[in-house]
């Protein structure tokens, strides 16, 4: 069983080591920082000994998964590892340093993963000699609990690279999709209008946040509402992701950041983690009731639904993935209720295009363009899926 590192002891890199480790590989935990290494060890038995309490896992596994796990702050661990993740802040520069100081180290056999969400392989692959071994590994936070992780061939990528990976990974129990190397892969190219489409109608006074949520929830059957999910998130992450996925389009209005988060961002007002973002999480605040009129929650699930299926049906469009890993990355990696390409079937794809056009034909903006595979499809009466 072959050694893994990891890059970074925040809580993406230590939940990867722990899944790695409770798959029984030997892992080594790798940061600069002292105190975010003990704080990662400490964090990862307490970890531990919850599942132990809970009767999810036994003492004896714990200790097992906290044995394998070792937390280093020199490089040269990495000598001997079949696979080094590095799961560390999203820039590219920080980025490819890490890549070409690990190529220095780990052995020619060994697989360089990136963990980045939404930055080019391809150009983190450019760095080092042998750029065939390096590969997108995508998982979703938190590592442990989230099935889906998303790999991602650089067009530099060797085909014996990626399905290794992607057998490995497979191997942790993980269900994995392939994924073109373009801006937010499947899952955070595809979620952008369930933000970007509530945010634009509470702009535009359609409804207030919480009639939003409510609508997402209790009538499209979504398990928390954009504005929730927004602060759950933070706003220097999910703000950051659309701003990133929205440039690296080279500006498609599909993707437009909204000014309502960003005056969040700047304001400090993160979300959870900071007490405020759309909503007030201070002791004793009182959270605003929605208007629950169900008319208005229908117009508003519609439209945020016929944005997502959009996107959807791009990413197949344009060969990002296929109909079938589309469906599984929503639903296992953002916990939609159904498969957009099937939620489409079962609304009509004629109807979801009846949909795009009447707000296009409203708006005028590139940003609500219907694909033109549902434009197609629905010429020819077609379904995703039989």
């Amino acid at each position: 069983m072959i050694k893994v590192g990891i890059v970074g002891s925040g809580a993406m890199g230590s939940g990867i080591a722990q899944v790695a480790a409770t798959a029984g590989h030997e892992v080594v935990v790798l940061d600069a920082n002292p105190q975010a290494l003990q704080k990662a060890a400490t964090a990862l038995a307490a970890t531990m000994a919850k599942l132990v309490e809970k009767g999810k896992i036994t003492a004896e596994k714990a200790a097992s998964v906290t044995g394998n796990i070792s937390f280093v702050s020199d490089i040269q661990a990495y000598a001997g590892c079949g696979l080094v993740i590095e799961a560390i802040v999203e820039n590219l520069d920080v980025k490819k340093k890490v890549f070409a100081d690990i190529e220095a180290v780990a052995g020619a056999d060994c697989i360089l993963a990136s963990n980045t969400s939404s930055l080019s392989i391809a150009s983190i692959a450019s760095v080092c000699k042998a750029p065939g071994r390096v590969v997108g590994i995508h998982f979703f936070n938190p590592a442990p609990l989230m099935e889906l992780v998303e790999i991602i061939p650089a067009v530099q990528s060797d085909d014996a690279t990626v399905a290794a990976a992607k057998a490995l990974i497979d191997s942790w129990g993980k269900k994995t999709v392939i994924a073109k190397d373009t801006p937010g892969f499947i899952v955070n190219r595809v979620a952008r209008p369930f933000y970007g489409e509530a945010l634009r109608i509470y702009e535009e006074g359609v409804a207030d946040m919480a009639t939003i949520d409510w609508a997402m929830t209790q009538l499209g059957g979504f398990r928390m509402g954009p504005f929730t999910l927004m602060d759950y998130i933070g706003h220097d992450v999910n703000y950051v992701v659309t701003e990133t996925v929205f440039r690296e389009f080279f500006y498609d209005p599909r993707y437009k950041p909204s000014f309502s988060q960003k005056r969040l961002l700047e304001a400090g007002w993160l979300g959870r983690k900071s007490g405020r973002g759309f909503y007030n999480y201070a002791e004793g605040a009182t959270l605003p009731e929605p208007a629950k009129n169900e008319a208005l929650g229908q117009e508003i699930c519609n439209r945020v639904l016929v944005m997502l299926i959009n996107e959807a049906a791009d990413a197949c469009f344009l060969n990002i993935a296929s109909r079938e890993d589309v469906d599984i990355a929503m639903t296992k990696g953002v916990n939609y209720p159904k498969g957009l390409l099937r939620w489409a079937d079962e609304i009509g794809i004629a109807t979801v295009v009846e949909r795009l056009d009447a707000l296009y034909h409203t708006y005028h903006e590139d940003r609500y363009r219907c694909s033109p595979l549902l434009r197609k499809m629905a010429a020819e009466e077609q379904t995703f899926f039989a």
